[in-house]
């Protein structure tokens, strides 16, 4: 029988599976926390809770929010560079001021990096030609 307990200031449900009902089982080996034999010991969340995650699960798995969700999916991929690659869950100074001068230098770094992998070396992206100057026209010469 699942008994409620605290972990991490949560209230879990926590399962354990006897040690024959494992042994028996034929998805043992897949099974994790299941490697030394012992049985299976799993946490659940309150049932209404478990619910909620089960749904929204659910709906994870259908064309609509994946649709809705591929919005996301650049800003959470910056965002996830910057803090593993580029330090920026780390502040290295203290004040708002300073922070948020850090903050726009990564960002603008990670503008650069990324802008630098688009292009070999000593290429330049393809510019439209530039708008004839005032001093070209009027040193044009005069149509006869």
């Amino acid at each position: 029988m699942p008994t409620t307990r605290r972990d991490d200031g949560h209230e879990r449900l926590s399962v354990l599976f006897p040690k024959p009902a494992c042994r028996a089982c034929e998805a043992r080996q897949e099974c994790t926390g299941n490697t030394e034999g012992r049985g299976r010991h799993i946490m659940l969340l309150p049932q209404p809770l478990q619910e909620i995650q089960t749904r929204v699960r659910r709906e994870q798995d259908t064309a609509q929010w994946r649709q809705h969700y591929a919005i996301r999916v650049g800003c959470e991929a910056t965002v996830s560079e910057t803090v593993q690659v580029h330090g920026l869950r780390h502040c290295r100074y203290r004040g708002m001021a300073k922070s948020h001068v850090q903050h726009v230098l990564i960002a603008a770094g990670t503008n650069i990096i990324r802008l630098s992998g688009h292009f070999l070396p000593g290429t330049s992206p393809p510019q439209p030609p530039r708008p004839e100057s005032r001093l070209k026209r009027l040193c044009r010469p005069l149509p006869d």
